[in-house]
């Protein structure tokens, strides 16, 4: 059956449909790829959708757990109102698991696509990308974004602190709130480049069909190592997640190893359909065990899963790395089936999936702070925050992503003479009638 995904342009170039014939199943480029001197960046549509759907999930998770005793979002330390232990529980159950592998996520699709990024701008050109892109933003929120903002939530409930104050005492020190993940992408994608610089594209990691259980293994492993000194849920400075860098570093590495089989444009079937069984296996352990050991409220009974010489801690860290690797790649075979929609306004909110992300703290704080008023319970108030971050952080993500390309766009004339060497590259390419 021939293939539907789709592949879009930063240009206004059409997208065209996967050629089924194309050998081994892989996305063929468009014309336009050919064009000499060509800098438009590939964007693979369902890749897109799918960082869309998971910042969208992000931020309402951010929103429900302001209001959680459990934690998880800065604003349940000055929160007026909790929600009821029942709504708290169906929250660890749902947002539990994803939790353990969304960020991993996260890094598998940058791994996925970095080889390529890397192979078109060179290793130099992509770590001064990701300095611009991930860098900047993660130092602009960490010394003056965050403790500002934390210092308007705690004067909001009555707290008299000035902003060095909240930066001193706060932990941990040099907090960047939910860019930590930007940062440590930052310092693999830069590891990531100098490995290729100094190897000269010459190093090669073939992929096979025990590929993701090594990877779970690997995994697995060194968080249990990890975590010996470092538990989850741990703080150091800056917000390292040092307990969490196993998965981070071994999704992006997964990502660098299945792109060259094209795996980006269309995960192997049989792959997908494992993935898909062991997530539903490691689910099904995570819900056993907590039934037969009685767990009922994760942050006071969790202590023996987070690290240390327990089985329990060696139960956690297998059951995060399938989910992690599965779910990942289980998550993007998903996307290539179900999220593959060129539609225009799609495709444009999509592009602003990480604007929407970075966006999502002063949106999400300015909500609670405004709803700190209703005489609503928690639910009401969580559920209206959620609704209105996610609306507000990707309409606010969508003019500033819009206005910022519409200043690169070339002229109308430029881009009406691309149109034409594209239609004419498209029509050499076409078979000829004899």
């Amino acid at each position: 059956m021939p293939r539907q995904h789709i592949v879009d342009r930063r240009d206004e170039a059409p997208a065209l449909p996967a050629d089924a014939s194309s050998p081994e199943g892989v996305q063929p480029s468009l014309p336009q790829d050919r064009l000499r001197g060509s800098e438009k960046i590939r964007r693979i549509v369902p890749i897109d959708n799918l960082k869309a759907v998971l910042v969208a999930w992000v931020i309402a998770g951010h929103a429900f757990l302001g209001y959680a005793a459990m934690g998880g979002w800065p604003y349940d330390e000055v929160a007026e109102t909790t929600l009821p232990r029942e709504i708290e529980l169906v929250l660890e159950i749902i947002i539990g698991p994803s939790a353990l592998f969304v960020i991993g996520t996260f890094f598998f699709l940058s791994g996925l696509m970095a080889p390529r990024s890397i192979s078109r701008r060179g290793p130099a050109a992509f770590a001064r990308q990701r300095l611009v892109r991930l860098g900047v933003p993660w130092l602009i929120f960490t010394l003056l974004i965050w403790p500002l903002l934390m210092w308007v939530v705690y004067r909001s409930a009555g707290y008299s602190l000035s902003v060095w104050q909240i930066m001193r005492t706060r932990q941990p020190f040099l907090d960047s709130g939910p860019l930590w993940f930007v940062q440590i992408l930052l310092y693999v994608s830069l590891a990531h480049a100098l490995v290729i610089g100094i190897g000269q594209n010459r190093i090669r990691l073939g992929a096979h069909a025990m590929t993701l259980v090594m990877a779970v293994v690997a995994i697995t492993v060194a968080s249990f190592a990890i975590r010996l000194s470092f538990p989850a849920r741990s703080q150091q400075v800056l917000d390292l997640h040092v307990w969490q860098w196993p998965q981070c570093i071994g999704l992006y590495l997964v990502g660098v190893v299945v792109a060259d089989q094209g795996w980006a444009e269309r995960v192997p079937l049989r792959a997908a359909r494992r993935c898909g069984i062991a997530v539903l296996v490691a689910l099904a352990a995570g819900v056993m065990v907590a039934a037969v050991l009685g767990l009922s409220d994760l942050k006071r009974d969790g202590v023996p899963f987070l690290g240390g010489w327990r089985w329990q801690a060696l139960l956690l860290d297998l059951v995060e790395a399938t989910l992690v690797v599965a779910g990942s790649v289980w998550l993007l075979a998903w996307a290539q089936r179900r999220l593959a929609s060129m539609a225009v306004a799609v495709r444009q909110l999509a592009r602003s999936a990480y604007a929407a992300y970075l966006l999502q703290v002063p949106v999400l704080l300015g909500l609670e702070i405004a709803a700190r008023s209703l005489e609503w319970p928690a639910v009401a108030k969580a559920i209206l925050v959620a609704t209105l971050a996610v609306a507000g952080s990707f309409g606010l993500g969508w003019l500033i992503t819009h206005w910022a390309l519409g200043r690169h766009e070339p002229p109308r004339r430029d881009r009406k003479s691309r149109q034409r060497m594209i239609t004419a590259a498209a029509q050499s390419d076409a078979p000829r009638s004899r």
